[in-house]
């Protein structure tokens, strides 16, 4: 399904990596449980999960299928309880929490549900703010923002404030701050949830485009017409996976 429904914005590059068919993102019989005895909840049930560098994978499932713990694992925000999370062949449970702040700053994007930015920094800033964490220079993170805000179609609302853009236009902010730098790996938790159905098949066509570039992307959704731009998606429930598939071929994403 490459190269469906192209937003039309100007491509980001990815830092191409050496030639490789290593997955970008492993999960090896990831475990994730909460609580303890009869109040143990297993979030997460051993799962087995790789995406390629250019695949883009979807995550369906009910709620409380264990697909936001899927990302949190994937992003470096938890660790599992037993079992692995790899990426680039990096096992996060054995690095620091200081090196693994450091890969999640240069290798991993990730697009929160809420978005998460910061009420205080311009659209610009915020974008930026990742990147001087990781060390860049003011000056080139602030090119490296301008750039991956114009590749999503809001290069010209780098000075306004949170509070001053529409709902598409902050998540396409926020997903600028996911692309910027070379990240290899974007992480999506329901990027689409409270926006219109336009505005939310742009959002899609950014990620699809993403992958394109050849990048991986995993994208946690509801909403099968936007798996539908997908490689492939997996059904959890309860913690497992219970269905591995090519997505239905829908006309909303043609």
């Amino acid at each position: 399904m490459s190269g469906t429904g192209r937003s039309g914005h100007g491509a980001l590059p990815v830092t191409p990596g050496p030639i490789t068919t290593q997955p970008v993102l492993e999960l090896r019989g990831a475990v994730r449980v909460h609580g303890a005895g009869p109040r143990e909840v297993r979030a997460l049930d051993g799962v087995d999960l790789a995406v390629a560098p250019g695949e883009f994978v979807a995550v369906m499932g009910s709620s409380g299928s264990g697909k936001s713990t899927l990302l949190h694992l994937a992003g470096g925000l938890a660790r599992p309880t037993s079992g692995d999370v790899l990426v680039e062949g990096q096992s996060l449970a054995s690095i620091s929490s200081t090196a693994l702040a450091q890969l999640r700053r240069e290798k991993v994007g990730y697009v929160f549900q809420d978005l998460n930015l910061l009420p205080a920094l311009t659209a610009a800033e915020n974008v930026a703010f990742p990147r001087e964490l990781a060390g860049i220079r003011p000056r080139e993170a602030a090119k490296e923002a301008r750039d991956a805000m114009e590749a999503v179609g809001v290069g010209e609302l780098w000075r306004r404030r949170p509070e001053e853009l529409s709902g598409g236009q902050a998540q396409r902010v926020a997903i600028a701050r996911a692309l910027v730098g070379p990240r290899r790996l974007l992480l999506a938790d329901e990027p689409t949830g409270a926006l219109d159905s336009t505005t939310a098949r742009e959002i899609v066509a950014l990620l699809r485009q993403r992958a394109d570039d050849g990048a991986s992307v995993v994208l946690v959704t509801h909403e099968a017409r936007l798996a539908a731009w997908a490689d492939r998606t997996i059904q959890l429930r309860d913690g497992r996976v219970v269905g591995v598939a090519a997505p239905e071929e829908f006309p909303w994403a043609g």
